[in-house]
């Protein structure tokens, strides 16, 4: 039995599922997205965006986490998430991070400077027009430079904006990997949730010029769980919470409690309020931007998660110190 995964390796939510069915040994056939294939995709696509998984009977899925939460149910083996719902709860909280915090840095790298967003819109157009020639190739180049380095404004990604983002990339890329120093994995010997959403980010960081130099030049083992995460393969089990907490304790305060999490209550608040743009104080500067639609239906999702598994033990206590606590139980 076979599934199809229409998607790009430049596409961080494509690479997150293929990584997810290569870990669970679920048949898959990566197919890139391409004119050739469009008519296809868009047979079963609901949306114009991959990844898109084709069962064998004929169902498209898209989505990322939704389509990783299905296949954990019907492929249960080798999981991806702890049996302690608490610490299942840090592992939703930390891929939704990397889905929504994590693609900040992935998109303001890639298009926010020329070096990266040539080499991006190369990769890209080769793709759609590789058969068509070196001229097809240059002139498709410059125009997907051109469109989407206008659209860093979606993802928050502004003058204004850049050196908070490019702190936190910093930020969370130190801490990671002190993390990673007693571990293979983010929360112990095999890959979790929080690893396929995190890593996604990061690999394609990995494969940018400007982010890449700065992995490479600070964090050795944070490359290695790059490398290892893109065909993961369990080697122990996942640790406690309680092991876990010193070094992951920082990572929720500093980036999911102190960035993300305000970020995202501004961001539903004003798209509750219908404003078309938002302004707050974060991490001690300035922030504006559009506010992002999507991100306002994730952090309901998140604080839904977060009520199914309040009163595990130690869950609250974990998020009250790292600042996380009050915004998921609003």
């Amino acid at each position: 039995m076979t599934y199809r995964i229409f998607g790009s390796e430049l596409s961080p939510y494509s690479v997150k599922v293929r990584s997810f069915f290569r870990y669970k040994s679920i048949g898959h056939e990566w197919i890139p997205r391409s004119p050739e294939v469009q008519a296809e995709f868009q047979k079963y696509a609901r949306l114009p965006l991959v990844p898109l998984v084709v069962t064998p009977e004929g169902e498209g899925i898209q989505d990322s986490t939704p389509i990783l939460e299905r296949f954990e149910s019907s492929s249960p083996q080798p999981s991806v998430i702890p049996n302690d719902p608490a610490l299942a709860f840090v592992s939703a909280l930390l891929e939704e991070y990397g889905d929504e915090w994590g693609n900040k840095w992935m998109f303001h790298y890639r298009w926010r400077f020329q070096p990266d967003a040539w080499s991006t819109a190369e990769r890209i157009a080769e793709q759609m027009m590789g058969a068509q020639g070196t001229l097809a190739v240059a002139q498709a180049r410059a125009a997907v430079a051109g469109r989407m380095m206008g659209r860093l404004g979606f993802v928050g990604s502004n003058e204004r904006t850049q050196p908070l983002i490019e702190a936190s990339f910093v930020k969370a890329l130190g801490l990671i990997e002190a993390h990673l120093a007693s571990r293979t994995f983010l929360l112990g010997g095999r890959p979790a949730m929080a690893d396929f959403g995190l890593w996604a980010q990061l690999y394609e960081a990995a494969t940018d010029p400007t982010p890449g130099a700065i992995m490479r030049a600070s964090a050795p083992r944070v490359m290695g769980w790059v490398e290892r995460m893109l065909s993961p393969k369990a080697e122990g089990g996942f640790e406690t919470l309680s092991a876990l907490a010193p070094t992951l304790m920082p990572l929720l305060a500093q980036e999911v409690g102190a960035l993300f999490l305000p970020w995202s209550a501004a961001n539903a608040a004003a798209i509750g309020r219908g404003d078309k743009s938002f302004t707050m104080s974060l991490g001690g500067a300035e922030w504006t931007q559009e506010p992002q639609k999507y991100h306002a239906r994730s952090l309901a999702e998140i604080r839904r998660k977060f009520s199914a598994a309040k009163g595990a033990p130690g869950l609250e206590s974990l998020l009250a110190e790292s600042g996380c606590l009050a915004i998921l139980a609003a």
